[in-house]
């Protein structure tokens, strides 16, 4: 696979902005890195699943047992969290297939690689999503 050399002949490659958007080292960069944040998530989770079955013990103490319930129940927050974050990412990685990834849904213009690094599930170019969110406020305070 000729993308899969690409990054394994610099394996510090960064993407910037002096360079084509989404060109072919740019989509493989952030293939790799969507899929490396979904696998960290899944382990997460493996571990999560592991620590909760092992926390089945019976506490004799009232406040014991209530500490116990709810770090499990924010454990399972935290994970359903996750399981939607998955969710975004296999999203991403089906826009990154069928080519339309890193550009604004609502506009068509580039995301922008800044933001793709700092969010790379990223739907709305930061104007947009600056919109949105002053539409989202104003309809609140209705």
């Amino acid at each position: 696979m000729k993308t899969a050399t690409v990054m394994a002949e610099k394996p510090d490659y960064r993407p910037s902005e002096d360079e084509e958007f989404m060109n072919e080292r740019q989509i493989e960069y952030f293939k790799q890195k969507l899929l490396n944040w979904k696998e960290d998530i899944l382990r997460e989770s493996r571990e999560t699943l592991t620590h909760l079955q092992s926390e089945t013990e019976n506490h004799p103490d009232l406040a014991d047992r209530a500490s116990s319930e709810t770090d499990r129940a924010l454990e399972l927050r935290t994970r359903d969290r996750q399981r939607k974050l998955i969710s975004k990412i296999d999203d991403a990685l089906r826009r990154i297939e069928d080519g339309s990834y890193g550009y604004c849904e609502e506009t068509g213009e580039p995301i922008g690689v800044a933001r793709l690094e700092a969010r790379p599930i990223a739907t709305l170019s930061l104007e947009a999503q600056e919109r949105h969110e002053r539409r989202e406020r104003v309809h609140r305070d209705d």
